[in-house]
Protein backbone atom coordinates (compact mmCIF):
# COMPACT_ATOMS: atom_id res chain seq x y z
CA UNK A 1 0.00 0.00 0.00
CA UNK A 2 2.81 2.40 0.83
CA UNK A 3 4.33 1.83 -2.60
CA UNK A 4 1.00 2.58 -4.29
CA UNK A 5 0.23 5.64 -2.18
CA UNK A 6 3.70 7.09 -2.65
CA UNK A 7 3.95 6.07 -6.31
CA UNK A 8 0.96 5.69 -8.59
CA UNK A 9 -1.41 7.60 -6.29
CA UNK A 10 1.04 10.17 -4.90
CA UNK A 11 -0.93 13.09 -6.34
CA UNK A 12 -4.23 11.92 -4.78
CA UNK A 13 -5.37 13.58 -1.57
CA UNK A 14 -7.68 10.67 -0.69
CA UNK A 15 -7.71 7.05 -1.89
CA UNK A 16 -10.80 4.88 -1.50
CA UNK A 17 -9.69 1.35 -0.68
CA UNK A 18 -12.29 -1.37 -1.22
CA UNK A 19 -11.43 -4.44 0.83
CA UNK A 20 -12.93 -7.29 2.76
CA UNK A 21 -13.29 -7.36 6.52
CA UNK A 22 -10.04 -9.21 7.15
CA UNK A 23 -8.56 -8.03 10.43
CA UNK A 24 -5.31 -6.92 8.74
CA UNK A 25 -7.13 -4.40 6.57
CA UNK A 26 -6.99 -1.49 9.00
CA UNK A 27 -5.08 1.74 9.44
CA UNK A 28 -3.37 0.10 12.40
CA UNK A 29 -1.56 -2.23 10.00
CA UNK A 30 0.39 0.78 8.69
CA UNK A 31 1.74 1.44 12.19
CA UNK A 32 2.83 -2.17 12.53
CA UNK A 33 4.80 -2.07 9.27
CA UNK A 34 6.06 1.52 9.00
CA UNK A 35 7.59 4.28 11.07
CA UNK A 36 4.88 6.27 12.93
CA UNK A 37 5.25 9.48 10.91
CA UNK A 38 5.09 7.71 7.56
CA UNK A 39 2.24 5.45 8.73
CA UNK A 40 0.18 8.43 9.87
CA UNK A 41 0.73 10.35 6.62
CA UNK A 42 -0.35 7.36 4.53
CA UNK A 43 -3.24 6.28 6.75
CA UNK A 44 -4.75 9.78 6.66
CA UNK A 45 -5.08 9.51 2.88
CA UNK A 46 -7.00 6.23 2.89
CA UNK A 47 -10.73 5.80 3.22
CA UNK A 48 -11.62 2.16 3.84
CA UNK A 49 -14.75 0.80 2.20
CA UNK A 50 -15.45 -2.68 3.56
CA UNK A 51 -17.50 -5.24 1.69
CA UNK A 52 -20.23 -7.12 3.59
CA UNK A 53 -18.86 -9.81 5.89
CA UNK A 54 -20.69 -12.62 4.08
CA UNK A 55 -21.84 -12.88 0.48
CA UNK A 56 -19.73 -10.12 -1.05
CA UNK A 57 -18.45 -9.91 -4.60
CA UNK A 58 -14.98 -10.22 -3.10
CA UNK A 59 -15.85 -13.72 -1.90
CA UNK A 60 -16.76 -14.62 -5.48
CA UNK A 61 -13.44 -13.25 -6.74
CA UNK A 62 -11.54 -15.22 -4.09
CA UNK A 63 -13.44 -18.38 -5.09
CA UNK A 64 -12.51 -17.82 -8.73
CA UNK A 65 -8.84 -17.36 -7.89
CA UNK A 66 -8.95 -20.51 -5.82
CA UNK A 67 -10.54 -22.45 -8.66
CA UNK A 68 -7.77 -21.19 -10.97
CA UNK A 69 -4.99 -22.08 -8.57
CA UNK A 70 -5.93 -25.66 -7.78
CA UNK A 71 -6.29 -27.19 -11.27
CA UNK A 72 -4.21 -24.78 -13.29
CA UNK A 73 -1.17 -23.45 -11.47
CA UNK A 74 -0.82 -25.19 -8.10
CA UNK A 75 2.31 -27.28 -7.63
CA UNK A 76 3.69 -26.22 -11.00
CA UNK A 77 6.52 -23.99 -12.09
CA UNK A 78 6.39 -22.03 -15.32
CA UNK A 79 9.58 -21.26 -17.21
CA UNK A 80 8.25 -18.03 -18.67
CA UNK A 81 5.32 -15.64 -18.44
CA UNK A 82 4.03 -16.67 -21.87
CA UNK A 83 3.42 -20.25 -20.67
CA UNK A 84 1.60 -18.99 -17.57
CA UNK A 85 -0.57 -16.70 -19.70
CA UNK A 86 -1.37 -19.55 -22.07
CA UNK A 87 -2.48 -21.81 -19.19
CA UNK A 88 -4.57 -19.14 -17.47
CA UNK A 89 -6.16 -18.11 -20.77
CA UNK A 90 -7.22 -21.70 -21.47
CA UNK A 91 -8.67 -21.94 -17.95
CA UNK A 92 -10.45 -18.60 -18.36
CA UNK A 93 -11.98 -19.61 -21.70
CA UNK A 94 -13.25 -22.86 -20.19
CA UNK A 95 -14.74 -21.11 -17.14
CA UNK A 96 -16.40 -18.40 -19.25
CA UNK A 97 -17.89 -21.04 -21.56
CA UNK A 98 -19.43 -23.11 -18.74
CA UNK A 99 -20.72 -20.07 -16.78
CA UNK A 100 -20.92 -21.62 -13.35
CA UNK A 101 -23.06 -19.89 -10.77
CA UNK A 102 -22.39 -19.23 -7.12
CA UNK A 103 -24.36 -21.34 -4.66
CA UNK A 104 -24.36 -19.37 -1.43
CA UNK A 105 -26.56 -21.91 0.35
CA UNK A 106 -28.33 -19.19 2.28
CA UNK A 107 -32.09 -18.78 2.24
CA UNK A 108 -33.48 -15.35 1.34
CA UNK A 109 -34.97 -14.80 4.79
CA UNK A 110 -31.64 -15.68 6.43
CA UNK A 111 -29.81 -13.31 4.09
CA UNK A 112 -32.23 -10.49 4.88
CA UNK A 113 -31.64 -11.03 8.59
CA UNK A 114 -27.86 -11.47 8.49
CA UNK A 115 -27.23 -8.84 5.82
CA UNK A 116 -29.86 -6.36 6.97
CA UNK A 117 -27.51 -3.40 6.62
CA UNK A 118 -26.90 -4.24 2.95
CA UNK A 119 -30.56 -4.50 1.89
CA UNK A 120 -32.34 -1.25 1.05
CA UNK A 121 -35.26 -0.16 3.19
CA UNK A 122 -38.44 0.03 1.15
CA UNK A 123 -41.29 2.15 2.46
CA UNK A 124 -44.77 1.28 1.25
Amino acid sequence: MARLLEGRYAACDKVLLVCDTLNTHTKGAFYEALAPERARALARRIEFCYTPKHGSWLNIAENELSSLTRPCVADRRFGDIASLREETKAWSNDVNTTQRGVDWQMKIDDARTKLKSVYPTIKL
